[in-house]
């Protein structure tokens, strides 16, 4: 099973990620990987990607994510995926693939940004990514102004995997 983590920068994507991925001993990956060294370029210099931007980078992660189904591995895989048209890519219509949205207002995401250091994605770029996200309907959404070890385990209920 893959299941993606997603929601705007700050929500804790990487942080959950690695925690659920941990707790069920799975792979974890980060979508930053993806990216091509151009667009980490322009995110370090608040310039917003574009959907010619961000296309390389979702054909990337999509060919991971069938191989990943093909090999049968189990995957926890942080990666944005604020609009409908990106999830498709990475949902490939395969029931071996889940979403979970971790969401949470902006006040709150802001906050967790200006904590932040020695990341490409600025809080300057929050308001884009709040106007950019298309809230899933399809998705596990949770509340990220809990403890992540509260949201790991709501997670982990949702999908029906205990301990």
């Amino acid at each position: 099973m893959i299941i993606i983590v997603m929601g705007v920068s700050g929500s804790g994507k990487t942080t959950i990620g690695q925690l659920l991925a941990e707790s069920l001993h799975w792979e974890f990956r980060d979508a930053d990987s993806f990216h091509s060294l151009e667009n980490i370029e322009k995110m370090r210099h608040g310039i917003p990607l574009n959907d010619l931007d961000r296309m390389p980078w979702l054909l990337a992660m999509q060919q991971a994510i069938q191989h990943w189904l093909q090999e049968n591995k189990n995957v926890v895989l942080a990666c944005s995926a604020l609009k409908a048209s990106y999830r498709q890519y990475l949902l490939i219509g395969n029931e071996g693939v889940k979403l979970v949205y971790l969401k949470g207002s902006f006040e709150l995401i802001q906050k967790r940004l200006q904590k932040r250091h020695n990341h490409f994605m600025s809080e300057k770029l929050l308001k884009s990514q709040f106007d950019t996200l298309e809230e899933p309907t399809e998705a596990i959404s949770v509340n990220v102004s809990q403890s992540p070890e509260e949201i790991v385990q709501n997670i982990r209920v949702s999908l029906g995997i205990s301990d």
